[in-house]
C-alpha cells in the first residue's frame, strides 16, 4: 500500500509546469497520422534518428558474483563506447488515404544472424552469428485513413506500452540512455506484427487520442530473473507464433497545451502457447500476462517534466521458473531464474531551460540541466517458494545537462548512481556522454 501511494504521488508530481524543445518527429502513431491529415507532407518523407554513447564506469560486468550474502559486483574501472542505434524512417503516400510507413534499425553496428529449430534433429536450436549487434525492421505497415477518429494500420507496429515505447526517439528523454526501469522489464523499442486501430477525438479541453492493437504475444521462453518479460519479444525466428495474441489499448489525454496524460494495458491470455515448442509448458496450462502503465508529461518554454509507472503480473511464474531453468543450452534464452510474479518500475525526470531566464536571447545556448529518479525491480514479488534476488532491486538517480545546438540535435552528459538491493551490495556509478539527432531530412 505504501508503494502504491508513492506511485500515485509520483504521477501527480510530473503534472507540474514543464519544457519547450519541440521536435519534428516527437510523435506517437496517432499524432503522426493526425499530421498526415493536416498535410504534413505531400508524397513522401525520409528521415530517422541515431545516437553515439560513451560510458565511464566504476563497477564490474557481473552484479551477481557470489551469493546474495556477499557484496556482489567488483570495483572495476572500465569504459565503453557504442552506437546504440541508427534508424532510417520512410513514409510514402500511395494516395491521400493509403500510406506506407517503415523504419529500419541498426543496433550496435548491425548483425547477420539467424536461429532455427531443427525438428528433424530432436528440436535442437541452431544459430549462426556473423557480427555483433542487430538489424531489425522496427516498423513496416500500411495505413488506411478513414476518419480522424478511426483509422486502421496493419503490419509491423510499435507496441505503445509505457512512455518510452510510445516516444522512444532520443530527443524525447533527457538521459544519455533510455529510462532504465522501463527498458529492463519490458521490451524497448517494442515492435510486433499485427493490426492497429487508432484516432483522435474531442475538441479543446476534451481532446484524446487512442490506439488499440492485436499483435503477436510475448513468448514465455524468454522470461527470466533479470529482465522479467523483456526477453519474450518475438522476432528471433523467421515467423512469429500467433497462437495467443497480445491485446493492447492506450489512451492519451491531450486537451491542455503541452500536457499529455496517458495509460496503457497489455494482456496475453497464454504466453506459453507462443513458445518455440508446443509441449514445453503442457503440464502447467495457461500462463497469462498483464501489464499496466500510466505516464504523464508537461512542456512549456521553461520546464519539461515526465513520469511513468509500470506494474506487471505474470501468473504461474513459479511453475514457469521450473521449466525455463531446464531449457536447452543451445536456445537463444538466458535460463536465469527464478521468474517473478510481479515486476514494477516507476520514475520521473525534470529539466529546466536556462535560455528561458534570459528572455529567450538567441545568443544564449539552449541548455537543460535535469535530474531523473528511477526505481525498478524485475523481482518485486515471487510466487510459491521462489526467493527473489535483492540484487535486481535498483533505486537510482541521474543528473546532467542536455545542450541543443539545433532543435533536433542534442549533446548529453550525465552522472548516474545506483543503490542495489537494500544498500548492502556494491553501488554502481557512471559518467556518460552522448550525441543524438532526430529529424525528417527530405520531404516532397
Amino acid at each position: 500500500m505504501k508503494r502504491l501511494t508513492k506511485l500515485l504521488l509520483l504521477s501527480a508530481c510530473v503534472c507540474a509546469p514543464a519544457m519547450a524543445q519541440e521536435s519534428d518527429t516527437e510523435q506517437t502513431a496517432a499524432e503522426r497520422s493526425e499530421e498526415i491529415y493536416a498535410a504534413g507532407y505531400d508524397k513522401f518523407r525520409f528521415g530517422g534518428y541515431g545516437e553515439v554513447l560513451g560510458k565511464f564506469m566504476d563497477y564490474g560486468i557481473n552484479r551477481f558474483r557470489g551469493t546474495q550474502g556477499q557484496k556482489g559486483n567488483s570495483r572495476d574501472h572500465r569504459n565503453e563506447i557504442s552506437i546504440p542505434r541508427f534508424v532510417l524512417a520512410f513514409d510514402y503516400k500511395f494516395n491521400s488515404k493509403w500510406i506506407l510507413g517503415a523504419e529500419i534499425e541498426f543496433e550496435a553496428g548491425g548483425t547477420g544472424s539467424a536461429y532455427e529449430i531443427e525438428n528433424t534433429e530432436n528440436g535442437e536450436y541452431e544459430t549462426e552469428v556473423e557480427k555483433g549487434g542487430e538489424v531489425a525492421l522496427e516498423q513496416f505497415h500500411i495505413t488506411r485513413l478513414i476518419h480522424p477518429a478511426f483509422n486502421v494500420r496493419a503490419g509491423h507496429l510499435i507496441v505503445p506500452v509505457g512512455l518510452t515505447n510510445e516516444q522512444h526517439e532520443p530527443i524525447n528523454f533527457f538521459g544519455t540512455s533510455r529510462p532504465e526501469g522501463e527498458t529492463t522489464i519490458i521490451p524497448s523499442t517494442w515492435h510486433e506484427t499485427g493490426i492497429e486501430f487508432f484516432g483522435t477525438f474531442g475538441k479543446a479541453y476534451t481532446r484524446f487520442n487512442y490506439q488499440a492493437l492485436i499483435v503477436a504475444g510475448l513468448n514465455a521462453n524468454g522470461f527470466d530473473r533479470n529482465n522479467w518479460v523483456q526477453g519474450g519479444k518475438q522476432g528471433i525466428f523467421e515467423t512469429d507464433n500467433f497462437t495467443s495474441p497480445g491485446y493492447v489499448v492506450r489512451l492519451n489525454y491531450i486537451g491542455v497545451p503541452g500536457l499529455k496524460v496517458g495509460g496503457s494495458v497489455y494482456y496475453c491470455n497464454n504466453t506459453a502457447a507462443n513458445s518455440d515448442k508446443l509441449n514445453e509448458y503442457s503440464r502447467i496450462g495457461k500462463v497469462p500476462l498483464r501489464i499496466y502503465t500510466a505516464d504523464a508529461q508537461y512542456k512549456n518554454k521553461y520546464v519539461t517534466a515526465r513520469g511513468n509507472i509500470i506494474y506487471g503480473n505474470l501468473s504461474e511464474s513459479d511453475q514457469l521458473t521450473q521449466i525455463n531453468a531446464t531449457l536447452s543450452g543451445l536456445s537463444p534464452y538466458t535460463r536465469t531464474t527464478p521468474i517473478a510474479k510481479h515486476a514494477v518500475s516507476y520514475g520521473g525526470e525534470v529539466g529546466f531551460n536556462l535560455r528561458s531566464i534570459c528572455k529567450d536571447n538567441p545568443k544564449v545556448p539552449v541548455i537543460y540541466p535535469f535530474v531523473r529518479y528511477e526505481y525498478y525491480n524485475p523481482q518485486e514479488e515471487g510466487a510459491g517458494r521462489d526467493v527473489m534476488d535483492l540484487r535486481n532491486k535498483v533505486s537510482m538517480w541521474t543528473a546532467g545537462l542536455n545542450w541543443y545546438p539545433l532543435p533536433n540535435l542534442v549533446v548529453k552528459a550525465d552522472y548516474t548512481t545506483r543503490r542495489i538491493g537494500d544498500g548492502s551490495y556494491t553501488s554502481e556509478n557512471e559518467f556518460s556522454l552522448a550525441i543524438a539527432y532526430v529529424g525528417w531530412f527530405l520531404s516532397k
